[in-house]
């Protein structure tokens, strides 16, 4: 993962997007990571921002907009339907991996129970990422 790196975290949940810094910190200390509480709240930060992230980690189940309807949002626009969309969840069920997978995600990474896994998860996901697309 050379390079610097912007990773977006979109997740209701304030102690999921904190340990999810915590790990890019560990990953990279000269990554940015920005954060959205939901998928109307991404869509609009991702709509007006100078410059794009470089991976969309998204949560399933959120209030407002849930990250089904926020993943099929990003994909429509042509201003961010090249981000690769890593959805970041509880969630095991392999519906919800079809549909996102439908609905064009390039990861599906489910949430570590054990958050000092989270690292290493985030870093194999990426590389997923990279290695498919060719980034």
């Amino acid at each position: 993962m050379p390079g610097k790196k912007i990773l977006m975290i979109v997740d209701d949940d304030k102690d999921d997007r904190f340990f999810f810094r915590r790990a890019v910190k560990q990953i990279n200390a000269g990554y940015e990571v920005t954060e959205a509480q939901h998928g109307e709240e991404a869509l609009e930060q991702l709509r007006k921002a100078d410059q794009l992230p470089h991976y969309i980690f998204l949560d399933l189940n959120m209030p407002l907009m849930n990250g089904k309807e926020c993943l099929a949002e990003i994909k429509k626009d042509e201003k961010l339907k090249n981000i690769p969309v890593i959805i970041y969840t509880t969630s095991t069920y392999k519906i919800d991996r079809e549909i996102t997978n439908k609905l064009g995600a390039a990861y599906f990474l489910t949430k570590p129970t054990d958050m000092n896994h989270l690292p290493g998860e985030i870093i194999k996901a990426i590389n997923k990422v990279e290695e498919i697309t060719g980034s």
